[in-house]
């Protein structure tokens, strides 16, 4: 069964982010079975489809692009182990705004090792900011990070962060833009979720430059999840583009 980019799953036409809960509802998937994703019918495009993420971040041409304008609020996140990631659900009222279409910033999450790769090079972790508008496409931006530094904000979501399924909410409002790099250059390319159901609906910006972090935060993060990337994805004739 082929897919395309602006393929969706039956049913979830409308809106990803209900397929990604409602697959991992309706099929049990995790990452020690990687390879069985695609067996479940509304997880198709995990083994099907021509465009999935991560991919390595290698060969790009260089392009006249630009990154998306953030506009994000300082808020107190709530902080959700999910069995999957910890991950910050945001509050309405923050967006991204990219090509004149505006996407409303819903979480963000992490994944360790970084799921994407820079030159078959994979970092410690990784942070996806996902965000959507209406019509079903996604904006995700992805930072790489690196032990080595200090970065309140992932501190305060490693501190605050439940260790089993479970949420909690932070004491006091962050600004989330703390955890992206100082130098914005980026690579851009179109692919899809990096987890179930693996919807071929994602406007990937993954920043070149990694975020430092503490070590001891990172320990944490995997203390709880010891791995949750998914492997590399072939590119196939997609263009990947850097700035």
């Amino acid at each position: 069964m082929a897919f395309t980019r602006r393929s969706f799953l039956a049913g979830f036409v409308s809106c990803p982010l209900c397929a990604a809960a409602a697959g991992a509802e309706d099929a049990h998937w995790d990452y020690e079975d990687l390879h069985n994703w695609g067996e479940h019918s509304t997880n198709e495009a995990c083994a099907y489809g021509g465009e999935q993420s991560p991919v390595d971040l290698t060969g790009a041409i260089k392009a006249k692009i630009r990154a998306p304008v953030l506009s994000w609020k300082p808020q107190a996140f709530t902080v959700v182990n999910n069995g999957h990631t910890i991950q910050a659900d945001a509050a309405p009222g923050s967006f991204a705004t990219s090509e004149n279409s505006k996407f409303e910033l819903k979480q963000f999450h992490f994944h360790t090792p970084s799921e994407h790769a820079i030159d078959g090079k994979r970092e410690a972790m990784e942070a996806h900011f996902v965000h959507a508008k209406e019509g079903g496409d996604l904006l995700v931006l992805g930072v790489l990070m690196r032990a080595g530094g200090s970065n309140k904000v992932f501190s305060a979501i490693m501190g605050a962060a439940p260790r089993t399924k479970g949420e909690a909410t932070l004491k006091e409002p962050v600004d989330a833009t703390a955890l992206l790099p100082k130098n914005r250059h980026f690579f851009r390319y179109e692919g899809s979720l990096t987890t179930p159901p693996c919807s071929e609906v994602v406007n990937w910006y993954v920043f070149s430059t990694p975020i430092a972090v503490a070590a001891s935060d990172i320990e944490t993060f995997k203390g709880i999840f010891p791995m949750n990337a998914r492997p590399l994805q072939p590119l196939r004739r997609r263009m990947l583009l850097t700035d």
